[in-house]
């Protein structure tokens, strides 16, 4: 059965979007990413170093590796400089998709809910496909998708925490309000159950970093994600059980056992 992960119009297998920060060396990153399985590798180029060349050789092992580039507008804080950088990074890499950063607040890097509104509808006017990292905030994700956006990524929770599903009241109440829009979740997730519980959710994909990055064995923790997420969607899919308040047997009886039947007589069988 054909399962495929649509965004944009584009199809992909893979339901795990990967960033390229933070790895050890760019070999581990490469082997990372390999082992990941995803078709979605995402990119600040802010946070490139032109002197050492590093946004050179990581353009050239995306472009080798076939994988689909998305890059970020990472650490922006204003619609200026979202614009600026998209339109950089459009020409540089040769792609109108966009993940979309606003930064409101630097302690828990939180989202500017007004920013980020403000830039997508700007980008998506200048012919960008937007896909937001935004809250889990309804209201929010409603307004960004009037705007234009096809594709919304709440996060799970801060940057870089770990923590995994923070508020799943708000996350099930987007899932259930906008059945129809392609849902990833960014940011949060520490550990592959947390991306399996994600899937389990409804959710269509999850994208991370820091969790595979900052492993102790990055290519093998990015294995243990794929799998993750193939599961999670796998059980999404065959439908989990409800569930309920009180106990049930998983093996029904139709009748007393025939040793602690009665007969008749009163005498046990």
């Amino acid at each position: 059965m054909q399962d495929k992960l649509k965004l944009y119009g584009k199809e992909f297998s893979s339901r795990l979007l990967v960033g390229t920060a933070l790895y050890p060396s760019p070999a581990i990153m490469r082997e990372s990413v390999a082992a990941s399985g995803s078709e979605i590798i995402t990119l600040s180029l802010r946070r490139q170093s032109p002197e050492q060349q590093q946004g050179k050789m990581l353009w050239d092992y995306i472009r080798e590796s076939g994988c689909q580039l998305l890059p970020n507008t990472a650490g922006c804080k204003t619609t200026k400089e979202v614009i600026a950088l998209a339109e950089m990074s459009r020409e540089i890499f040769g792609t109108d998709l966009l993940k979309l950063e606003v930064i409101g607040d630097d302690y828990n890097l939180q989202p500017d809910p007004f920013g980020l509104v403000d830039a997508a509808r700007e980008l998506i006017k200048r012919g960008f496909k937007v896909l937001p990292y935004c809250t889990d905030d309804l209201v929010v994700c409603r307004k960004l998708l009037d705007v234009g956006c096809e594709v919304l990524m709440p996060w799970g929770s801060p940057i870089g925490t770990g923590r995994g599903l923070m508020n799943k009241y708000n996350l099930q109440t987007l899932r259930e309000r906008l059945p129809d829009t392609p849902l990833i979740i960014d940011a949060g997730i520490g550990a592959p159950s947390q991306a399996a519980e994600a899937m389990e959710l409804g959710f269509d994909a999850v994208l991370l970093n820091t969790a595979i990055a900052k492993a102790q064995n990055p290519v093998l923790m990015a294995e243990a994600f794929r799998l993750a997420v193939a599961s999670g969607r796998a059980a999404r899919n065959a439908g989990l059980m409800l569930k309920r308040q009180t106990a049930s047997p998983s093996t029904p009886t139709l009748d007393m056992p025939f040793w602690q039947q009665t007969v008749s007589s009163g005498e046990k069988v």
